[in-house]
């Protein structure tokens, strides 16, 4: 397995490796989610290229970028043995040289939900995603839904700028408890754990109305709600019932696929989730 840290050598790299080339782009501190990515990358390509780089300009002013968790050490291992060959680890400066000036942005589908609440957070996605595009050239690259709308952002960018690559979408990977991982969970306390699936209980309880055949979005809406508040630890940011295409609130039943999601805290933690409704 190869760990560069510069463009250059890594483009020198890339370039030596004949036939697919599967991307998964990360920021470390992987966990079991990430390595679904790669392993789905390693079935799927003849080589498989995973990117670590804690991307500043996606956090915003109060956010974590400080102290989002990392080790480096850990996540190389754990990619020697899911099969990843080429990682590119740069540091911020060469991500973002003195002078960098150029930044992408992707509207429509990056405004509301997390857009809203997180301004810039889409722009400083799209930008370094754009440029992980320019500089891994991949065939295929894999991303997970939990982050539903990061997704449709990266997509929509895709399709736009006629970017030759495909966007793989892996399904979210949940402890047994229902809790959707990720590298935050690491921030919750023993009680604030055990009180995080509430989350995953709340797109139940939606999912199963909807099933029954109550497809009204505000009722979806409110079954979320109801779950959620009956869990005094959880601070609700919002819940949607959107458009699973355009991202677009729905206020009438649709035949069209639903994107359930919410943004909840737990003690200082800020956990998402989501699922698909059709």
């Amino acid at each position: 397995m190869l760990v560069i840290g510069n463009i250059p050598e890594f483009r020198a790299a890339r370039a030596a490796l004949q036939g697919r080339v599967g991307l998964v782009p990360t920021m470390g501190y992987l966990h079991e989610g990430h390595l679904a990515l790669v392993r789905q990358a390693v079935a799927e390509n003849d080589h498989v290229a995973v990117s670590i780089f804690v991307n500043p300009t996606q956090f915003g002013p109060t956010e974590d970028f400080n102290s989002y968790p990392r080790d480096p050490e850990r996540d190389l291992q754990l990619l020697r043995e899911a099969g990843g060959a080429l990682v590119f680890m740069p540091p911020v400066s060469e991500m973002y040289p003195p002078g960098f000036q150029t930044y992408v942005e992707v509207t429509g589908v990056s405004q509301g939900l997390e857009g809203a609440r997180r301004p810039g957070h889409f722009r400083g996605v799209a930008t370094v995603v754009a440029k992980l595009f320019n500089i891994v050239q991949p065939d295929r690259a894999y991303f997970g839904q939990k982050d539903a709308q990061q997704v449709a952002v990266i997509q929509r960018m895709v399709a736009d700028l006629a970017m030759p690559l495909q966007i793989v979408v892996v399904p979210t990977v949940r402890a047994a408890d229902g809790l959707a991982l990720s590298s935050r969970n690491s921030y919750l306390t023993p009680e604030q754990r055990q009180a995080a699936p509430v989350l995953y209980r709340a797109l139940m309880a939606a999912k199963a109305l909807f099933d029954s055949g109550n497809k009204s979005p505000e009722a979806l809406r409110q079954a979320m709600c109801d779950v959620l508040n009956s869990e005094p630890l959880a601070q609700v940011d919002y819940v949607s019932a959107a458009d699973a295409s355009t991202l677009v609130e729905l206020d009438s039943p649709t035949d069209r696929p639903i994107l359930l999601s919410m943004a909840v805290r737990i003690g200082r933690t800020r956990l998402i989730d989501n699922l698909v409704l059709s």
